[in-house]
């Protein structure tokens, strides 16, 4: 288990782990009580009210809850979202409605789930030659023409 540092703004909840087995949490909308409409096709920023203290070498990752998406076609717009360890300003979540009828966010609604994730940086070394593979350059969806 690895320790994340909370700071919860008004109306601000503790993300939470819906069963024993969740790899992502819960992330609500704190919306002081308000409630925000997400028009059919547009998209809008909900605030959560946290912030965060994340441990260097790890990020948290953004994603989409899948019954909003399955029941209302609503999900995270930059799926995976991505917090930074050095980021310690309020967590929002880009929500887009990919629906034709208008959604409502109210306040506490859970409106995504948090995944801890270790990384590496990259070295990154330039050079004039790749090694060859069987794929080689064949671009975008090359490896799906097989039958």
């Amino acid at each position: 288990m690895t320790d994340v540092m909370l700071t919860l703004g008004k109306g601000a909840k503790v993300p939470s782990y819906q069963s024993e087995g969740s790899a992502g949490c819960d992330v609500s909308a704190a919306l002081a009580g308000k409630e925000l409409t997400i028009p059919a096709g547009g998209t809008c920023l909900i605030p959560t009210g946290l912030r965060m203290q994340i441990p260097e070498g790890y990020e948290i990752q953004v994603r989409p809850r899948s019954g909003l998406a399955l029941k209302h076609s609503v999900t995270v717009l930059n799926t995976p979202g991505t917090i930074d360890s050095d980021y310690r300003g309020e967590v929002g979540v880009i929500l887009i409605n990919h629906s034709h009828e208008d959604f409502i966010v109210r306040d506490g609604d859970r409106i995504a789930q948090l995944v801890l994730c270790k990384v590496e940086r990259a070295s990154f070394i330039t050079t004039d030659r790749l090694d060859d593979t069987a794929r080689g350059s064949g671009g975008f969806g090359s490896t799906g023409t097989g039958h």
